[in-house]
């Protein structure tokens, strides 16, 4: 069984679906979006298997880093 989307690509497998995962099984980013930085975390996610995307993901520009408030 492939443990990531990757994976399933490489050996035919067009219906998979990675396991279920809390948030707090790994960590958000503070990267901003569409960054070489945020593209290297979301790959790095897909190929551990993670799910692309976290909550706690900056999503806009005017984010502040994860932890502080608005």
């Amino acid at each position: 069984m492939p443990k990531s989307v990757l994976e399933a690509i490489r050996i035919g497998l067009w219906d998979f679906e990675p396991a279920e995962m809390g948030a707090d099984q790994f960590e958000g980013t503070d990267a901003m979006p569409g960054t070489s930085e945020k593209v290297q975390v979301l790959a790095s996610r897909i190929q551990r298997g993670l799910p692309l995307w976290h909550p706690a993901d900056r999503d806009d520009l005017e984010s502040p880093p994860l932890g502080k408030p608005r």
